[in-house]
């Protein structure tokens, strides 16, 4: 078990990676809004997008290992996680507008964060019928 889902854990951060990048691109790029980085960085930002990608797959290791606490402790794993991560990305896509940047960098960062959380939770949670079929029934 530990070992397939650490490998899906490992998936699942190149994945939030990539899309932390996509989302950083669309909100840069397509929409025109300054987020994490100032306009004059471009449409691909300063090194503020690589640590954006790299801090989205710690997070997916970091729910990997929080995913595999419940696996083997409590009756509903997958019920636990998604509720977790999902509160976990809810505080996350709060976080911009404790700060004083524009209410459109503000939505796009929120935007982004909610992209990153959505996929590291979609991704893990949909993995457990996989890594732990003996305890993916969450009825």
């Amino acid at each position: 078990m530990a070992g397939r889902l650490w490998a899906t854990g490992a998936a699942t951060a190149a994945v939030a990676a990539l899309a932390a990048v996509v989302a950083t691109l669309l909100m840069r790029g397509v929409l025109d809004v300054a987020v994490f980085a100032p306009h004059r960085a471009g449409v691909w930002g300063d090194a503020t997008t690589g640590y954006l990608a790299a801090w989205a797959a710690v997070a997916a290791l970091t729910a990997t290992g929080l995913l595999h606490l419940p696996l083997v402790t409590v009756a509903r794993p997958r019920a636990f996680f998604t509720w977790i991560a999902s509160l976990v990305t809810v505080a996350m896509m709060l976080l911009p507008f404790t700060t004083g940047l524009s209410t459109g960098s503000q939505l796009a960062s929120a935007v982004v964060f909610l992209v990153i959380g959505a996929t590291i939770t979609a991704l893990l949670s949909a993995a457990v019928p996989g890594v732990a079929p003996d305890r993916a029934y969450d009825g």
